[in-house]
């Protein structure tokens, strides 16, 4: 699986070419390195303005609880009651000490650019980049609403300052949620400005500001105006931006209050009112409206996504793929609808497919065949993916193994099950070296080289094949056999998104700051499933909420 340098830039929603530039950092990645005399100087703060900072605005909180609770008693969730002058003066009131919180936090001036959009303007305020939790300083200069997690407003103190901001919960135990959430947002937006404005940051999840991902289109799906509004920290030292892989929720709110001041710049820009055919088409319209953010920013759009946020984690833990490009086969299958509802079922039926064709190479046409969608210049760059010695053919196996990492990425052993039962032999259930050398390629991005270190570990007897049985054994007896067996040589190499309009760079200009040192149950990847698993799995999704 490669990227070809011959292939064209990928299309968008509404068909045009994608006019995005490669981001040059992971933007889920951030890192921080100080020099001796930052170091110094944090250690100074720490000892000396840290504490303070940190007890007055713990304090402004503490002070701010009985107003917002006051005025939340009563309060009816389906209607919006006057804004008599008590409520009017507690909004002046709250507003105060949060403003005193961050200027404790060393936010002592915030620049604000343009003119804030009256709800019956812009019912959505669409907020971007999103990077880290100090993202909440324009929610509490406006005492907009946003939408959270239920769970929030059961945490002491700061659930009954949520509250006050009647924001719109989104539960993630129900499994009708998310469509109560859409609804509830378009309720709100076509109140006429009734209800306050509502801020939504499209993201989904915090990047380091380097690009502008993927938008979801929940803030899009009620047609209505928009005010785009951007969010800039320019610091010389970067202690704001909260990633999935980076420093800690803790770290960065003691690197913040360790700085002696911290900038922050909010723009307003024009209201975005959409078209026709955008009312109709919500990822056209959060795809124009990016086009407009990023602009204003001057930072290129790329497009990622929270899903592929979680496959770039999952494959940061082991530093790949080097030699893949999984997360651009990610974007491709989420342009063409390819993704399935039921993953697992739709997963086994084409692996039991792939497998009655025995390693039968297939062109394009058969290709679109297999899955049921018509010929395409999308299709193309899909094809092109897995049509590795430029021949026009492609091996279905190798399809339904990417397939399997993108739409279940903390589920390796899963995937590898699935990839021997198309490889093995049906007399024996075994596999070859070669077979296995396909398979790890694909789905972890690793060398032949390194295979056969691995293929020697698990068959010492020499018989040339390995049963998956086998295979899982070994995982079992050294969960940390990828670290030993599989990147030894590679130890420095990190993972690397893929470009459809580059020639394909050197592994030198192509790695990334991706890095990560958690060890995982079965030693390829994390579980990002909340009702799964524990430990980890809580810290990172503590960064997606």
């Amino acid at each position: 699986m490669r990227l070809p340098s011959n292939r064209q830039c990928a299309m968008e929603g509404d068909g045009k070419k994608m006019d995005q530039a490669p981001p040059f950092r992971n933007p889920f990645v951030h890192v921080l390195k100080f020099t001796p005399l930052e170091k110094a100087k944090i250690a100074f703060m720490t000892v000396t303005l840290f504490p303070i900072r940190l007890l007055i605005a713990a304090f402004m909180m503490l002070l701010a609880w009985p107003f917002a609770f006051l005025a939340s008693v009563g309060r009816s969730k389906t209607t919006v009651e006057p804004q008599c002058l008590w409520r009017r003066l507690v909004d002046i009131i709250l507003k105060i000490l949060m403003r005193v919180m961050w200027f404790a936090g060393g936010f002592h001036w915030m620049t604000v650019k343009g003119r804030r959009a009256m709800p019956t303007e812009a019912p959505i305020l669409t907020l971007a980049p999103h990077s880290s939790y100090f993202d909440a300083i324009p929610v509490t200069m406006t005492m907009a609403s946003i939408v959270m997690k239920a769970e929030s407003k059961d945490i002491p103190l700061w659930g009954t300052l949520i509250k006050y901001i009647r924001p719109v919960f989104v539960s993630r135990s129900d499994q009708d949620s998310r469509k109560n959430t859409v609804e509830e947002i378009k309720r709100r937006a076509h109140s006429g400005g009734e209800w306050p404005q509502i801020m939504i940051f499209p993201e989904g999840t915090c990047t380091n500001r380097s690009c502008l991902i993927t938008f979801k289109p929940g803030a899009f799906i009620p047609a209505v105006p928009v005010q785009p509004v951007v969010i800039r920290y320019p610091n010389k030292l970067d202690s704001i931006t909260w990633t999935w892989q980076g420093p800690g929720a803790f770290e960065i709110l003691w690197l913040t209050l360790c700085q002696l001041h911290n900038e922050f710049v909010v723009e307003f820009l024009p209201i975005y009112t959409p078209s026709q055919e955008e009312k109709k088409n919500p990822a056209l319209f959060a795809v124009n409206v990016r086009r407009v953010m990023a602009k204003a920013l001057g930072v290129p759009i790329t497009d990622y996504s929270f899903e592929d946020c979680q496959l770039a984690m999952a494959d940061g833990q082991l530093r790949l793929p080097v030699d893949t490009c999984l997360l651009e086969f990610a974007k491709l299958v989420r342009r063409l609808g390819l993704k399935p509802q039921n993953t697992e079922k739709v997963l086994q039926d084409y692996g039991n497919r792939a497998r009655k064709l025995e390693g039968q190479k297939l062109d394009l046409d058969d290709f679109a065949q297999f899955l049921d969608v018509p010929v395409s210049e999308t299709l193309r760059d899909m094809f092109a993916l897995f049509d590795e010695h430029e021949d026009n053919c492609m091996d279905i196996r190798e399809y339904v193994i990417a397939l399997s990492v993108v739409c279940r990425p903390a589920k390796t052993l899963e995937t590898m099950k699935l990839a021997f039962k198309m490889f093995e032999a049906e007399e024996d259930g075994a596999i070859t070296e070669v077979e296995l050398a396909v398979i790890l390629k694909t789905a972890l991005g690793v060398t032949h080289r390194s295979v056969l270190r691995l293929f020697t570990a698990i068959d010492p007897e020499d018989s040339g094949k390995i049963t998956f049985d086998k295979f899982r054994y070994f995982v079992e007896l050294q969960p940390d056999f990828a670290e030993a067996y599989l990147y030894t040589e590679n130890a420095s190499l990190h993972i690397s998104p893929c470009h459809g309009h580059r020639t394909k760079p050197s592994l030198s200009s192509r790695n990334l700051p991706c890095t990560a040192t958690t060890k995982t149950a079965n030693g390829i990847c994390p579980n990002f499933s909340p009702k799964d698993h524990d430990g980890t799995t809580d810290g990172l999704l503590k960064k997606h909420n």
